[in-house]
């Protein structure tokens, strides 16, 4: 089996970041993904906090950190970890993948989240026929067409105002009666003129081939309206991935996700946790910061 000192399981931007870190240090490390590096970071239209870049888009930043990544270190992409089990070797980590094995004396997990569904009638149904959870992957396809989009977070404004620029009819439905999102972001959203319907839940997605129309129900009154729509496009949170977590004993908070402390160090002795399967604030620079830090203390374990 190859071995390694550091393996990071996870490619997102905290991911990327951690192997950036680890291997300038002069250890040898690897970070394997299940998809494509940057996972559903790869989605987002366009970023403007993040440091540096006024703009730029979550697949142009990714294809940026990758090609500096794969410079410190191997990256093994669309490659699945299925098991990691623990042995009392220097190699203290046996990691069981889809196409191979490795060991490592350290693991970070950086797994990251995927997308949270509104489990509605018709959701399942009607995926791929309507209802969708990328903007930058299925907006095209809406131009000229009346879509509501779903959520009242960064995520969702943002993706409201993606959609609206590509020329689609945008509805904005939010289940309380304000947003979460930056002030910022609020702001656009009035200046594009984009319609909002807050204190509104989606409860059932209706059509015959292709989406035609939701149910609303209005959270105050418990009023039930139907509107016409071509699309839902829905950003309502994500749910941690902790299956590997789980089976190495690692600590989760009630809301799923992995508890750690200032050194990115989990309950486990060499085990270090990154990114948006932690718990914290969900934001790319968050995510790098915690990268760097834990390659820098598994580095600092291993000495």
């Amino acid at each position: 089996m190859e071995q390694y000192d550091i393996i990071i399981i996870g490619a997102g931007p905290g991911g990327l970041t951690a192997g950036i870190y680890a291997g300038r240090q002069g250890t040898k490390n690897l970070i394997i993904d299940r998809d494509l590096a940057g996972g559903i970071g790869r989605e987002v239209p366009e970023m403007e906090n993040y440091p540096g870049f006024e703009s730029i888009s979550g697949l142009e930043l990714i294809e940026k950190m990758k090609a500096q990544a794969i410079k410190n270190c191997d990256l093994h992409e669309m490659e699945d970890v299925l098991e990691i089990t623990k042995t009392d070797d220097e190699y203290r980590f046996t990691v069981k993948t889809t196409k191979d094995n490795y060991q490592s004396k350290t693991v970070i997990l950086a797994t990251g989240s995927s997308h949270r569904h509104l489990n509605a009638k018709g959701e399942e149904e009607f995926k791929g026929k309507g209802v969708s959870y990328c903007a930058t992957c299925d907006g095209f396809f809406f131009a000229g067409r009346d879509i509501i989009m779903v959520g009242g977070g960064n995520s969702a404004l943002q993706e409201a105002i993606y959609l609206n620029n590509l020329g689609a009819n945008v509805t904005l439905v939010h289940r309380r009666d304000e947003f979460r999102a930056q002030k910022h972001l609020q702001d656009m959203i009035k200046k594009e003129g984009i319609n909002t319907i807050l204190n509104a839940t989606v409860e059932e997605i209706k059509g015959e081939m292709l989406v035609e129309s939701v149910i609303l129900k209005d959270t105050v009154t418990n009023e039930l309206k139907e509107v016409p729509t071509n699309g839902v496009f829905i950003s309502v949170g994500y749910i941690p991935h902790t299956e590997l977590a789980t089976q190495l004993g690692v600590n989760l908070d009630e809301s799923g996700h992995i508890i750690t402390d200032k050194d990115q160090k989990t309950n486990v002795e060499y085990v270090y946790a990154i990114g948006d399967v932690c718990v914290g604030l969900k934001q790319w620079v968050v995510a790098c910061g915690e990268g760097a830090v834990a390659a820098t203390s598994a580095f600092t374990d291993i000495q």
